[in-house]
């Protein structure tokens, strides 16, 4: 089994950026497809990025693509989403997500981290 913790939401002013961390503990000698989710107020939960575990394949959701950058180190097992030019529309609960296998992150989700907090004032 495998444990993800989320770090590094804050505070932040539009324009503004922050980077997300989701380190991984337990049976970390998998190789897993990784991914962030979010979930604003009153709003399901979305899929806002994935990276498979070789690094080489990468998905975005429109909303994101050319301010978000997702990456991961898989010798410290912690997967990253750097936030840039953030949005008042980008505040959410953002949660990490893995999958058990090494492939494109399918939404398929086997273990999800318990979330940490953006908020982007305008």
């Amino acid at each position: 089994q495998v444990q993800l913790v989320e770090s590094g939401g804050g505070l932040v002013q539009a324009g503004g950026s922050l980077r997300l961390s989701c380190a991984a503990s337990g049976r970390t000698g998998s190789r897993y497809a990784m991914g962030w989710f979010r979930q604003a107020p009153g709003k399901e939960r979305e899929f806002v990025a994935s990276i498979s575990w070789s690094g080489g394949i990468i998905y975005y959701t429109d909303s994101v693509k050319g301010r978000f950058t997702i990456s991961r180190d898989n010798a410290k097992n912690t997967v990253y989403l750097q936030m840039n030019s953030l949005k008042p529309e980008d505040t959410a609960v953002y949660y990490c997500a893995a999958e058990d296998h090494p492939g494109a992150f399918s939404q398929r989700v086997d273990y999800w981290g318990q979330g940490t907090q953006v908020t982007v004032s305008s």
